[in-house]
């Protein structure tokens, strides 16, 4: 089994270049399954039905999410009741589903705890989830601390096929598989790559010019990258696994294991 995994799209930038490169990647390396995270994908900020829609017409299977998952309330709870559409494990009582589960794979949202909204541990919980799991276990650990996904993957290396984090929206060079278990503590953006974690600088900028807080916004214009992880799987684990970073005219093929 092959799966792509899609780290932070954010804005029309990031769904841009999704549309552009999906379908030739699904083709050329035999995907079975794309997962992306949602979050950022309507202007920065959260899903709507139109932003869905577009990328679910480019190829993505199933969606996770984040911090910024119900921005848009209303079209957000919506989406969720599509089994595919999923949100964070964290929330204590919100609408849909925090897995998705069929009878290949099960692929798990969660949020880390430093700087993240105030919910269910998610250590506890997937300690308790994965057990006696006989599926590949695909979990997006959308987290601002590094250390944080480094302990879930050593408390969960050998148990699951892949814990892959967002978030940052910065890539790491630390992809790596132990156990069976593939392990990369973030993925980075796809969008634009030339301002501040996708959205124009001034805003950034005038944030910690003077502690206020300020509207962010995505540019119409940048320079782009996607940033996919592509696993081949075997016995619910990872055999091998390589990430791909595309700019708006070459595809580079960078750390493979």
């Amino acid at each position: 089994m092959n799966i792509l995994f899609i780290g932070d799209i954010v804005g029309k930038p990031g769904r841009k270049m999704v549309k552009k490169f999906l379908p030739r990647l699904k083709e050329e390396y035999k995907i079975d399954y794309v997962i992306a995270n949602y979050e950022n994908i309507a202007h920065g900020f959260g899903i709507t039905e139109k932003t869905y829609n577009e990328l679910k017409n480019a190829g993505v299977d199933i969606f996770t999410g984040g911090n910024h998952t119900f921005d848009r309330k209303k079209e957000a709870i919506a989406l969720l009741e599509a089994k595919k559409i999923l949100r964070p494990l964290n929330y204590f009582d919100a609408p849909g589903e925090w897995y998705y589960e069929d009878d290949n794979i099960i692929v798990v949202s969660a949020m880390g705890v430093f700087a993240m909204p105030y919910g269910k541990n998610p250590f506890i919980e997937l300690k308790n989830f994965v057990e006696n799991k006989n599926k590949f276990i695909f979990i997006d650990f959308h987290a601002e601390a590094t250390a944080e996904k480094r302990a879930l993957f050593h408390l969960l290396k050998g148990k699951v096929g892949a814990i892959v984090g967002t978030h940052t929206h910065v890539g790491t060079d630390d992809l790596e598989i132990e156990k069976g278990t593939c392990y990369l503590t973030d993925i980075g953006i796809t969008g634009c790559i030339d301002n501040v974690i996708g959205m124009k600088i001034d805003g950034p900028i005038n944030h910690v010019l003077t502690g206020l807080k300020q509207h962010f916004d995505v540019p119409d214009k940048c320079r782009s990258i996607m940033q996919c992880l592509i696993l081949e799987t075997k016995n619910n684990l990872t055999k091998k696994a390589f990430k791909l970073k595309i700019f708006d005219d070459k595809i580079i093929r960078t750390q493979e294991v």
